[in-house]
């Protein structure tokens, strides 16, 4: 009875460690969605700082091209979940994390517009004005009212998901990425908001590219060892 049981033991082991080895097997964290954002995100900064450094146009919002990226983010994703065999158990917590990102990104984005729309309206019922005074004696102008450095906002929203990723899957150029934004937030604080954008590029580069990166090559030498 004795060495039954402990053969019984041991096959359990045996199956729970094959268990384990198929499930970190079937993890395929690919690299592309952190690539892909962290390409957009650093690209539409960039251009923003160089739009507003150099006095150009593009004839078009350049922010369109983050909201393009969602439908191959989209497609990537579900091709992702074909590809997985087994799904670990901080999966549907990392996905809930950045499904409220993405939501609080969006927010911003209606925040920003509405928002200063709404208050022009508002001051133009009250019956007064915004002025920019010279104090170097030229003449004043009329200005529309502003949210001033909300990119600093968007620049501490790229840090929180990023630092949870990090923590749950243990993935450390993660979260050096998340700690080196916090940082770039605090910066942010005082710089002009022109310079935010280059901050907010350098964030995308260092939270989500930059570890993207690593991942696609971790991603690739596990691939080329299961073949």
């Amino acid at each position: 009875m004795a060495k039954e049981s402990t053969f019984s033991e041991q096959e359990s082991l045996q199956l729970i460690a094959e268990m384990i080895k198929k499930a970190k097997g079937s993890y395929h964290d690919t690299g592309i969605g952190s690539l892909l954002w962290g390409a957009v995100v650093a690209i539409a900064s960039g251009v923003n700082f160089l739009q507003r450094e150099y006095d150009f146009k593009l004839g078009f919002d350049i922010w369109w091209l983050v909201l393009a990226a969602i439908i191959p983010q989209v497609y990537l994703s579900i091709r992702e979940k074909k590809i997985k065999k087994a799904k670990q158990y901080d999966d549907d917590l990392i996905d809930s994390v950045w499904l409220v990102f993405g939501i609080s990104i969006f927010a911003m984005g209606f925040y920003q517009n509405i928002v200063p729309a709404q208050t022009e309206k508002i001051i133009a019922q009250e019956g007064w004005t915004m002025m920019k005074h010279y104090a170097d004696g030229r003449p004043d102008e009329v200005i529309r009212p502003f949210t001033p450095s909300l990119y600093s906002v968007y620049i501490l929203l790229y840090a929180f998901p990023t630092m949870v990723t990090a923590m749950v899957k243990k993935f450390v150029p993660m979260k050096i990425g998340a700690i080196i934004t916090y940082g770039l937030f605090i910066l942010s604080l005082f710089t002009e908001s022109r310079y935010d954008m280059l901050l907010g590029s350098m964030a995308a580069l260092v939270c989500w590219f930059i570890p993207g990166i690593i991942l696609r090559k971790k991603y690739l030498r596990q691939a080329a060892v299961n073949v």
